[in-house]
């Protein structure tokens, strides 16, 4: 049973936070597309930093902010589901927002949800929310510096191996914080982000979500 008090604590806390996501999604990620063009990659390369600006600073963020600033999970997983269908809408309408989404590619709506899910599922097991947290800053740190470095030797979306590497250094020093298990889940996480045929935007939070919490059980 959650006490209406800590809704109404984490009310005033979302409201600034999803103020900054929205900030960062229309006008920083836009400001660091725009910078990418000027600087001379092409508008799908440009494009690709501003979605991992996206991941860093909006996602990344707001996760790690949880354990120490919310009391529950039903108010992120809420702006979760908004900021999914606000990123689904200019697809429906064929109006994209360019400095971050690209045509016939919808996988910033799976990244939402599946933020929000792994959030709100961490939580009924583990009320630190670490259990669904980790998951979230693996997707949002980890695949976020991957794309970056890339990018920034490729001026395209490749799998290139710099990447992966820089993903599991990354995501090994967050996986620190839940001990070995946390590790085994950064490298499981940086193995299913470099396979093609799958959204790394489910396979990486859902894979380490599911080996986290076997673990968290097997304790």
């Amino acid at each position: 049973m959650i006490a209406t008090a800590d809704i109404y604590h984490d009310l005033v806390i979302t409201v600034p936070l999803f103020v900054w996501v929205i900030f960062v999604v229309k006008y920083f990620s836009r400001w660091v597309y725009d910078l990418a063009v000027k600087k001379g990659y092409p508008p799908e390369s440009a494009t690709y930093f501003g979605r991992k600006t996206i991941h860093i600073f909006a996602s990344g963020l707001i996760a790690l902010s949880l354990p120490f600033l919310f009391k529950e999970p039903f108010l992120p997983f809420l702006s979760a589901l908004i900021l999914a269908i606000y990123t689904y809408l200019p697809h429906r309408k064929k109006q994209l927002y360019e400095w971050f989404q690209a045509k016939d590619n919808i996988r910033e709506v799976n990244f939402c949800l599946m933020w929000g899910l792994v959030i709100l599922a961490g939580w009924f097991i583990d009320r630190t929310f670490w259990l669904g947290v980790i998951p979230a800053l693996f997707m949002s740190f980890g695949d976020g510096v991957t794309g970056i470095v890339r990018n920034l030797k490729y001026k395209r979306r490749t799998k290139a191996w710099e990447g992966s590497l820089a993903m599991l250094i990354v995501c090994v020093l967050i996986g620190l914080k839940m001990g070995w298990p946390g590790v085994i889940a950064a490298i499981s996480a940086t193995i299913f982000e470099k396979l093609e045929f799958l959204d790394d935007n489910i396979s990486i939070p859902a894979v380490s979500f599911i080996i986290l919490t076997i673990f968290f059980y097997l304790k």
